[in-house]
């Protein structure tokens, strides 16, 4: 019996699906194009919204429960269990329910936007919400904003691609989708607007603003209705800026950069460790969410995204986080205090590496709020236990200001740190040391790492757009499609007739030179045989070996356009074998490089 009335509530759900679907199909034929992206925009703010809501208010609960067993019924070991349970879950679900994979971190917009148009994978409107919510809300140290996003632009993805919107459209659905999702999680629509712009899209014209800007703001309304204000981060009570703290807050903002360094550094370590333990996700599971686990017993703030812990800190009583952990009877000594949240300030970096090597699922955002308001925490503590300073500075603005300079610092985001803290605590009082940490944080970060933790892997192999415009070009262009697979080429043992037939039949003036196993041999130009093919006499008595020259630049097809580009550039060749695993694929020609790139731009233009 209830096997029937489930079954019967789904396909009430999928009927009324279906009329939705019905209508917004009618409503694209009676609107205007522009018309018809203000509304769908909306609704993809709505549902990116409603992710939210499930996501953060999971999260807090299973926070909230975890408490109330440590509080209550002294289960010391409870906070422990849990990260294990979620990050175990987290690998059983992907393994049997989503294909195996599941693509983390939201780098992997970066990657659909510069080599997939913008498609996303389906099941990323859903299985980050699922993974993330068992991860993050079990305990894994991680943060649930990497997986809004994903959420939020493969929501608008696949819209775009279920209305059969451009490419240009779609794009500009997943940057709405990115948008309500940050704006609804922090309740911050200028940052949502501002992340969306600075991190998301590289080149945004100002036709898109109004899109964007509506769906940050309707996805801030949403969570403002529906989600209760506990489970946001959020914070009210401030000092005014006092403009002789400013050498303090440059300090922290240096402080601020180098630290952003090391905890991106050191995630990546420990990310790259877990890499190497391939096809053993059970124990690869096992292994990290159990040395997580015994570092939460030992740090307990570790556990979860931490924003209990970050509105803690930013108020009178930051003592009361020694409590349920071994150090609980030095709740009055500030000097251990101060060391304790110092190392847990340091560890994080580590324990959001195990969370998500392991297996978990989640991201660097919230973590990076964590570092940074400890930081804070940490610095104006320090001066004013020190005596540095005739009067005290304020730790609860410290503590705020932190988190925008790791976040900065790590997202090379400035902008979006400096509003989305701006916007969480209720005004703007502190903008002048915001930006002050900010920028520095972000100068720094810059100077010994040019591009953000996230983008760092991807802009190494050319898989994602930065701040050069020419290589951003040049990364849209499918190589696969200016690649000549049906050229002429020659085996070893081919006779100069063979090679004069070639030249008969087509334009080709490079030949590679191919072995049984299609292995590249090496190449016949033309330049180099003209002497030959117009004598009659060479023709009959030059073997082909005599002609052959060794390969001196050849192009990988996982390399790229860009790469293609450099090597035309530097060596002088207008065509470039073309490898794939290490096997001959078809040749590259300049020619056809540049025109791609002349319609490419030609494209950009009238858009």
């Amino acid at each position: 019996m209830p096997e029937r009335k489930i079954s019967a509530v789904i396909l009430l759900l999928r009927k009324i699906a279906r009329q939705f679907e019905r209508l917004f199909f009618i409503a694209k034929t009676l609107l205007s194009e522009r018309h018809f992206i203000y509304l769908s925009c909306v609704v993809v703010a709505l549902s990116c919204a409603l992710a939210v809501i499930v996501l953060k208010s999971f999260a807090h609960y299973v926070f909230v429960f975890a408490n109330y067993v440590n509080t209550y019924l002294k289960l010391p070991y409870i906070n422990s269990i849990f990260p294990i349970i979620g990050i175990v879950l987290t690998v059983f679900v992907i393994r049997n329910f989503l294909d195996g994979s599941l693509e983390k971190g939201s780098s992997r917009i970066l990657y659909a936007i510069a080599k997939k148009g913008g498609i996303m994978p389906r099941k990323q409107m859903y299985a980050q919400i699922v993974t993330s919510s068992l991860t993050v809300g079990l305990g894994g140290s991680a943060g649930l904003e990497s997986p809004i996003t994903i959420t939020g632009a493969a929501i608008g993805s696949n819209f775009a691609q279920k209305y059969r919107l451009s490419q240009k459209d779609r794009l500009l659905l997943l940057a709405c989708g990115v948008a309500a999702g940050i704006g609804a999680a922090f309740n911050a629509p200028i940052a949502g607007v501002l992340f969306a712009i600075e991190v998301v899209l590289t080149d945004v014209t100002i036709s898109a603003f109004v899109p964007i800007i509506i769906s940050a703001a309707t996805g801030a309304l949403v969570s403002t209705v529906l989600l209760n204000e506990e489970v946001l981060l959020s914070f009210k009570s401030l000092n005014t800026f006092d403009y002789r703290n400013i050498p303090f807050y440059i300090l922290l903002g240096i402080l601020a950069g180098f630290v952003s360094l090391y905890h991106a550094r050191n995630f990546q370590r420990v990310e790259k460790f877990f890499s190497r333990m391939k096809n053993k996700a059970y124990k690869r599971a096992f292994f990290g969410a159990t040395i997580l686990g015994i570092l939460i017993f030992f740090f307990p703030l570790l556990f979860g995204e931490g924003y209990e812990s970050i509105k803690t800190l930013s108020n009178e009583n930051p003592s009361a986080l020694l409590d349920n952990t071994l150090l609980e009877r030095f709740k009055d000594n500030d000097w251990i205090l101060l060391a304790f949240l110092g190392i847990t300030m340091l560890l994080k970096a580590f324990a959001t590496g195990l969370t998500l090597g392991s297996g978990g699922n989640g991201g660097n955002f919230a973590p990076s709020l964590f570092v940074g308001s400890y930081l804070g925490f940490f610095v104006s503590k320090l001066v004013n236990m020190t005596g540095l300073m005739s009067h005290q500075l304020p730790v609860g603005n410290f503590t705020i200001v932190g988190m925008a300079g790791i976040l900065s610092g790590l997202f090379h985001a400035p902008l979006t740190a400096i509003f989305l803290i701006g916007e969480i605590t209720g005004g703007y009082g502190l903008m002048v040391p915001l930006m002050i940490v900010s920028s520095i944080s972000y100068a720094v970060s810059k100077q010994f790492e040019k591009h953000s933790m996230d983008v760092k892997h991807l802009a190494d192999k050319d898989e994602v757009f930065t701040s050069d415009k020419d290589k951003n070009i040049l990364l849209s262009i499918d190589i696969l499609k200016l690649v000549h697979h049906e050229a002429k080429w020659l085996k070893p043992d081919d006779t100069m007739e063979t090679l004069v037939d070639y030249l008969s039949q087509t334009k080709q003036e490079v030949f590679p030179v191919i072995d049984e196993k299609y292995n590249l041999v090496g190449i016949v130009c033309l330049d180099a045989i003209r002497p030959v093919i117009f004598n009659s006499f060479r023709i009959k008595f030059t073997p082909l070996k005599e002609i052959i020259s060794p390969v001196t630049e050849v192009i990988s097809l996982e390399e790229g356009i860009a790469n293609a580009v450099h090597k035309f550039e530097t060596s002088g060749i207008k065509t470039l074998p073309v490898i794939k695993n290490g096997k001959y694929f078809g040749l590259l020609s300049e020619v056809n490089v540049l025109e791609a790139y002349r319609e490419q731009l030609k494209q950009m233009v009238i858009e």
